[in-house]
């Protein structure tokens, strides 16, 4: 994607509906972990919404409308980058199929779609990242989201760089690639099924005694962690882009004990 090797890649940071609105230490530990790979890093300030709640509610028009706004933000960077499985996967696989019968904007889309990334694969699997620099004394399981895992391959590489973190043992739980039962608006219209499948991952959770949560989509995380704080549970929960960039000294996700 670069004209040369000896010169830093340009990244457009994704920053996330959720991420914006309540967890913007990510975007601040997803920008600090692509400068220290030595990115140029943009977060561009006409990015929008990638379209996914229109696109997975049928409502084309309106994630077209906004996949073009992403598209046109972001096809002069030589990466676009999102701490999200979920925003990364609609734009690297449903772009593409939004604009199948606009010649235009698919080849724009396609160009894009291909130069999308999740942020710890493009870490691990485009710049060959393999240590970071940070710290977490903890005892820590992670949860697989089904976009990540599933529509990207997202598994091995979270775990490679969490490996590396000083004072921080991963523990697996039974099942980490079993859904939370967010599925965005699937909580929403399936509310009891939802629940069922979020309080089966949190026996999971429990089960490997972790003082930890980490997971790579926000949605997951926000949804586990109300179920957690309903259950009176004191596990802290983490995005595994803060781990990594070392900015865990604030309160979990969700805590309002800090």
């Amino acid at each position: 994607m670069t004209d040369s090797p000896t010169r830093s890649p340009r990244v457009g940071l994704f920053a996330t509906c959720l991420m914006n609105l309540f967890r913007p230490n990510i975007g601040f530990a997803a920008a600090k972990l692509l400068e220290d790979a030595g990115c140029i890093v943009g977060v561009p300030q006409s990015q929008t919404c990638c379209g996914q709640p229109g696109y997975n509610s049928g409502d084309n028009d309106a994630a077209r409308a906004l996949a073009k706004q992403v598209i046109a933000t972001f096809e002069d960077y030589d990466y676009l980058v999102g701490p999200s499985g979920s925003c990364m996967a609609t734009i690297r696989h449903d772009y593409p199929v939004l604009f199948a019968a606009d010649r235009d904007w698919r080849d724009r889309a396609e160009a894009v779609a291909a130069k999308s990334r999740e942020l710890t694969s493009f870490l691990v699997d485009v710049l060959g990242i393999t240590q970071v620099t940070a710290r977490l004394d903890a005892v820590a399981t992670y949860h697989d989201s089904c976009s990540g895992l599933r529509g990207l391959g997202i598994k091995g590489q979270p775990r490679q760089l969490l490996a590396g973190v000083e004072g921080l043992t991963l523990r697996e739980m039974t099942d980490s690639e079993v859904c939370c039962g967010f599925g965005g608006t699937f909580c929403v219209g399936y509310p009891e099924i939802s629940v069922k499948i979020v309080d089966d991952k949190i026996r999971n959770i429990l089960a490997t005694g972790a003082d930890t949560l980490i997971g790579g989509d926000l949605g997951c995380l926000m949804n586990i962690t109300g179920r957690l704080t309903r259950i009176g549970s004191p596990i802290r929960v983490f995005h595994v882009a803060e781990v990594l960039a070392g900015l865990t000294d604030g309160p979990g996700i969700g805590d309002g004990r800090g």
